[in-house]
């Protein structure tokens, strides 16, 4: 998975649109090979990124869990430690 990729799903509050967002096109990126679309390939990359965040969406408001939620600035700590560690 593309390191740039988040975990979404079981945050308080929940995940924005534009962390959906961000997400598709990270992925629409890997998957296509390129960080930017050439003008013909434009118009089917965008709409890729709009299909995948709006199917995003869907799954992280239809998943369930019995864990308790997740605490953002928790997680961007431990994030923090865990980068530190590793190129410390």
């Amino acid at each position: 998975m593309c390191r740039n990729i988040r975990p979404l799903n079981n945050f308080e509050p929940p995940a924005t649109r534009d962390e959906v967002t961000a997400a598709a096109l990270q992925y629409v990126r890997k998957v296509a090979g390129t960080t930017k679309p050439s003008q013909a390939n434009e118009e089917v990359f965008y709409a890729a990124v709009k299909e995948i965040a709006h199917i995003t969406e869907h799954l992280l408001d239809d998943l369930v869990t019995a864990a308790p939620p997740k605490n953002r600035d928790v997680e961007a700590a431990k994030a923090r430690a865990r980068a530190q560690a590793r190129y410390a």
